[in-house]
């Protein structure tokens, strides 16, 4: 593995390079790519795909990619033109990538800004309001969420959090009569360390939800875009959007084990089944090889 950092006047981009470009094989990077997550989410991946040179990176104001722009916000407008940049500085041609959470809504708008960056995105659980029946209620629960994070602190904030992405089907009244949870139940400190800078449950990354993909630009893309849920998403936020932007671009999801966080190992306390993810990604990437 090496490391390297793309200077620019907004952001220094530090990504890792896992093999040898130009790729040994003549097959495309695989570039992974997470938000709010930096390089370290993908290290179970990594190792399983010893046989390809993958890329990993940290987005900007996350990990080791400073900010020198003054900004705390994450959009994905921006985030797809620091893709680029990166795409561009590996010189290797289109590449394949796997998106998860809030990168797959940032490879999105990168396919309809530069759709020539890409040969085959898995698009894993993008959070997009927009694409569901019930996106204002959702939003609501996300000013609720949020507005406990700032008055309470993380662990409370995370909480209400969890309660939302672990509701199954549609907002109902029966969701917002609920009181806000305990974070004892979730395993959560009830302690406020004073933080209010949690890119997840604070303000600074509803640009990512609340992105409008250009349906029309995904589907005359070039890329091939393959939309993915977790087995065990299917009911809840993420796996909901999923379905519905898969049957908005007039394609069937591509299940994958496990959930949001499949591609993981235990190392975050949110283990899926990486060995099985790896397996299902391969068959997706090179189906009949």
């Amino acid at each position: 593995m090496t490391q390297h950092t793309l200077e620019s006047t907004e952001v220094d981009l530090v990504y890792d390079v896992h093999g040898p470009l130009p790729t040994s094989d003549g097959r495309p990077p695989l570039l992974m790519v997470g938000q709010p997550m930096d390089a370290s989410g993908f290290q179970a991946q990594v190792a399983l795909f010893t046989d390809r040179t993958v890329v990993t990176y940290d987005p900007r104001g996350l990990g080791r990619s400073i900010r020198k722009d003054g900004g705390v916000t994450n959009e994905p407008e921006v985030q797809a033109e620091d893709l680029h940049a990166l795409i561009e500085a590996l010189d290797a041609g289109p590449v394949d990538m796997l998106a998860s959470s809030g990168g797959a809504v940032s490879a999105l708008a990168l396919v309809t800004a530069h759709p020539h960056d890409v040969a085959t995105l898995v698009a894993h659980e993008p959070p997009i309001d927009a694409v569901l029946p019930d996106a204002d209620a959702v939003h609501r629960a996300r000013m609720a969420y949020t507005k406990i994070y700032e008055e309470k602190g993380w662990g409370a904030g995370m909480a209400a959090f969890i309660a939302l992405t672990s509701w199954e089907g549609e907002l109902t009244d029966e969701y917002f009569a609920q009181p806000a949870p305990d974070p004892a139940a979730f395993g959560m400190p009830a302690e406020d360390d004073g933080a209010r800078d949690d890119p997840l449950l604070s303000d600074r990354s509803w640009a990512v939800c609340l992105y409008r993909p250009d349906l029309d630009a995904l589907r005359a893309s070039p890329t091939r875009i393959v939309v993915a849920v977790g087995e065990e998403s299917m009911k809840v936020y993420t796996g909901r959007t999923a379905l519905a932007l898969a049957a908005q671009l007039g394609q069937e999801p591509t299940v994958f084990p496990s959930h949001h966080g499949g591609f993981m190992g235990g190392e975050f306390g949110y283990a899926g089944q990486p060995e099985a993810f790896a397996a299902r990604l391969r068959d997706v990437l090179d189906p009949g090889r």
